[in-house]
C-alpha cells in the first residue's frame, strides 16, 4: 500500500492547517503506511479489518452492531457526534455483550452534542466502552483505497502523548490473520439463555411493553441486534434468545413457533461448523425459519449453498435491493462482509432479492422446508424501514404452520 494510490490518504495530502496539533492517534497499514491524526474514546491499539459505512444516520447504532466485531469503521459522513450519545439507542442486544466494533474513524472532529435525547458526549462514549477512535483523517480517500483495494488489515492507536512504535503496530497488522476463517459468533453470543418483552421505540413515549402474545420465537444469537428482538416483540412474538451453541433439543424443548437466525459477524463458514448441524435439524422438523444476515448466510449453507468473501462488504444504509417476485426496489440497511453465491443454490432453493449496487445474492427460500432469508436488515436501526414487511411475512409461516 505505499504506492502513490497509497499516498493520496496519508499525511503528505492532508490540505495545509489540516492537522493543527501533534498527532495523538494513527492507523498503521502492514507496509508500514501510517494515517496521523487526533484520537479520542479509549487509549491503547487493536488490530482488525478496515471497512468503510456510508451512513448518513445512527452513529451510535452502528457503533454496538455486534456484526462488526473484529472491525475498524470508517464513517463516510463527515459530521459523527453532533446528536451525542442516548441510553435508547444501543443495538447490542447480549445483556453482558460490549460493541463488537474495535475502532472508529471520523473526518471532522467531534465537538459538543445538540441533541435534546443526549445523556453522554460521543468522547466519553466511545472511552467507558473500550473504542479506539481517530478523526481528522481524509475519510474520502480512504473509502476510494478500500474500494480499490478491498478490506485491507490495519491497527487504530491512540496515545495522548503521541509517542507511538509504529514498527511494533505494522508487525501485529502483518501476524493478525484476518476475519476469513474465524468464528467470531460463537465469541459474542449470550452465555445464558433469556427473554424480552420491549416492543419498538415511539415518540414520545419511548419503549413499551408487550400487550398481546400470538406466537412463541426462539432467537438463535450469533450477535443479534437488539431491534430484531423489538420488532417480534411489537408483532406480537414471544421470544426466547437462545446461544449460537443452543441444541436442536433446547431449541425444539420451548415449543417455538418459528425460529429467528440473527445477524452476526464472522465468517459463516466458520461458524458454520457447528450451527449447521441445529439449523439442518430445524428443516428437517419444517420449522419455519426467518434467517438474517449472518443467519441468511448460514441457512443457504445448512441448504447446500455456498458462501464468499467480498472485496470491501456492504455497509450503509442506502443500498437497493430489487425483491425479483413483485420487481419492487427497497432501499435497506446492510451490514456484512460475506455474500452466498447465487450461482451455488441448489434445487430447491431460489433467490428471492438481489443487490442492485453489485448484483450479489440478498435473499433465498426454500418452500419445502419453510425456510426463507435475506441479507439486509429488516429491522434497520439505523436505516431505512423498507423490508419490515417480511417479518409480517414470517409471521404469516407461522400462522400457516398452526393451522
Amino acid at each position: 500500500m505505499s504506492d502513490a494510490g497509497m499516498q493520496d490518504a496519508t499525511s503528505h495530502n492532508v490540505p495545509p492547517g489540516w492537522l493543527k496539533q501533534k498527532p495523538t492517534a494513527a492507523i498503521v497499514f502492514g507496509d508500514g503506511t501510517v494515517l496521523p491524526g487526533v484520537g479520542l474514546g479509549a487509549h491503547g491499539h487493536a488490530v482488525g479489518e478496515l471497512c468503510f459505512n456510508t451512513a448518513m444516520t445512527g452513529y451510535q447504532e452502528i457503533l454496538t452492531d455486534p456484526s462488526y466485531s473484529g472491525q475498524i469503521i470508517t464513517f463516510t459522513f463527515p459530521h459523527i457526534g453532533i446528536v451525542g450519545i442516548n441510553d435508547d439507542d444501543s443495538e447490542t442486544a447480549n445483556p453482558a455483550g460490549v460493541s463488537g466494533v474495535l475502532g472508529a474513524v471520523f473526518r471532522a472532529r467531534v465537538h459538543a452534542q445538540s441533541n435534546y435525547r443526549a445523556t453522554h458526549q460521543l468522547n466519553d462514549w466511545l472511552t467507558a466502552r473500550g473504542i479506539i477512535a481517530i478523526s481528522e483523517i481524509d475519510t474520502r480517500a480512504l473509502t476510494h483505497l478500500i474500494r480499490t483495494r478491498g478490506m485491507p488489515k490495519a491497527a487504530i492507536t491512540h496515545n495522548a502523548t503521541g509517542e507511538f512504535d509504529f514498527d511494533h503496530l505494522a508487525q501485529l497488522v502483518n501476524e493478525w490473520p484476518g476475519i476469513e476463517g474465524k468464528d467470531l459468533a460463537g465469541d459474542i453470543t449470550v452465555s445464558q439463555p433469556f427473554s424480552s418483552d420491549v416492543t419498538p421505540w415511539k415518540w414520545p413515549l419511548g419503549f413499551s411493553q408487550r400487550e398481546t402474545m400470538k406466537f412463541r420465537v426462539v432467537i438463535i444469537d450469533y450477535g443479534s441486534k437488539s431491534n430484531i428482538l423489538r420488532e417480534l416483540v411489537g408483532l406480537g412474538c414471544d421470544i426466547h434468545i437462545v446461544s449460537a451453541h443452543a441444541s436442536i433439543d433446547e431449541i425444539l424443548g420451548l415449543q417455538p413457533d418459528g425460529v429467528v437466525l440473527s445477524n452476526g459477524p464472522g465468517d459463516p463458514v466458520a461458524t458454520g461448523s457447528y450451527a449447521l448441524v441445529t439449523i439442518r435439524a430445524l428443516l428437517n422438523a419444517k420449522m419455519p425459519i426467518f434467517g438474517i444476515c449472518l443467519g441468511h448466510q448460514l441457512l443457504a449453507l445448512a441448504l447446500g449453498a455456498k458462501t464468499k468473501k467480498m472485496s470491501f462488504g456492504h455497509h450503509g444504509a442506502n443500498h437497493p435491493v430489487l425483491d425479483i417476485a413483485t420487481g419492487k426496489v427497497e432501499i435497506t440497511s446492510m451490514n456484512h462482509g460475506f455474500t452466498v453465491d447465487s450461482q451455488s443454490l441448489p434445487a430447491g432453493v431460489k433467490e428471492t432479492h438481489r443487490s442492485l449496487f453489485d448484483g450479489t445474492n440478498c435473499g433465498v427460500s426454500a418452500p419445502e422446508h419453510n425456510a426463507f432469508s435475506i441479507q439486509h436488515h429488516p429491522e434497520a436501526s439505523p436505516g431505512p424501514h423498507d423490508s419490515g414487511h417480511l417479518f409480517t411475512q414470517f409471521l404469516g409461516a407461522m400462522e400457516e404452520r398452526q393451522i
